[in-house]
């Protein structure tokens, strides 16, 4: 009894900040979904309008079509994100020279504010002055300009994402291959098992909780981002995703009812997709163990 209480009692600051902090919050966002509330209109306060809300964004375009743009920013960059990040998590299992300056080099990108990021891509990839667009006309005859064509836009984002967010990849990763004991994989070479063999056997189920771990912390990221997306593009075409289309809702319509319900739903969403890859993965971990 007297340990139970001791527990409590060292968990209580923690339980507190995140009442104060993270569930107040929430409980209030869900309030003002349910209400009409523009500061600058002429009626004061909020107007209950119950679930009108969340009606209007099923029918919105622009936010249906911020929902398929981060599902595409989402896919590319999380699925580039864990194929680089574990093969170069593989690599630094081994030995070669310059390795550690090479860890250092690769990590550095984390160190940077997700702002600074944008800043450093938009500077590179500004026309008429970043490198970028110079050496593509110049070498391939390709008209670069991440304002006018979406695609370029949004492909641009991905690149930048995977070269911020790899490091983290990578790092899981190894931490995960590290971790994996040498006996089971001896074993199967031994037995005569091939490359693809000893990785789909051995090491990839000993790695899935960390890659269902890795995968679940950048999917709320990729659909949660926000500066870094807005100061390379400015939420142009191209970018406009979930997080870019809510704060235009927010701060410049000053739609302060319609922005928590699309908080809400996005939020949802982001909890359904991770509750889904869970299960399949789980699941099919269940499956090969019978």
């Amino acid at each position: 009894m007297r340990n139970s209480r001791t527990g409590w009692l060292l968990l209580s600051p923690t339980l507190i900040i995140l009442l104060i902090f993270g569930f107040a919050p929430f409980l209030y966002v869900l309030f003002v979904g349910f209400n009409q509330w523009n500061v600058f209109s002429a009626e004061d306060g909020l107007i209950f309008n119950g679930l009108d809300n969340f009606r209007r964004l099923v029918f919105d375009a622009d936010f249906l079509h911020s929902v398929g743009l981060t599902a595409r920013f989402a896919i590319f960059a999380i699925g580039s994100e864990v194929v680089l990040g574990f093969v170069l998590a593989q690599m630094l299992t081994r030995n070669f020279p310059g390795k550690s300056l090479f860890r250092i080099i690769h990590t550095l990108p984390l160190m940077v504010a997700p702002i600074a990021v944008g800043a450093i891509w938009r500077l590179l990839v500004i026309p008429g002055f970043g490198p970028v667009p110079f050496f593509l006309d110049r070498w391939f005859d390709l008209q670069y300009q991440i304002g006018t064509y979406p695609d370029q836009a949004l492909w641009t984002s991905v690149i930048m994402d995977v070269w911020h967010w790899t490091p983290f990849v990578t790092l899981t990763m190894l931490a995960g291959l590290t971790a994996i004991p040498k006996e089971p994989v001896e074993q199967a070479k031994v037995d005569g098992a091939s490359r693809f063999q000893v990785f789909w056997y051995v090491t990839l189920p000993f790695l899935r909780p960390v890659l269902l771990t890795t995968v679940f912390i950048r999917i709320m990221d990729a659909i949660r981002t926000v500066d870094e997306v807005w100061m390379l593009a400015g939420g142009g075409p191209g970018t406009r995703f979930t997080g870019i289309y809510i704060w235009r809702v927010v701060f410049p319509r000053t739609d302060y009812g319609y922005g928590s319900s699309i908080s809400i739903i996005t939020l949802y969403l982001t909890i359904v997709l991770c509750w889904l890859l869970f299960i399949a993965i789980s699941g099919r971990r269940k499956g090969e163990t019978e």
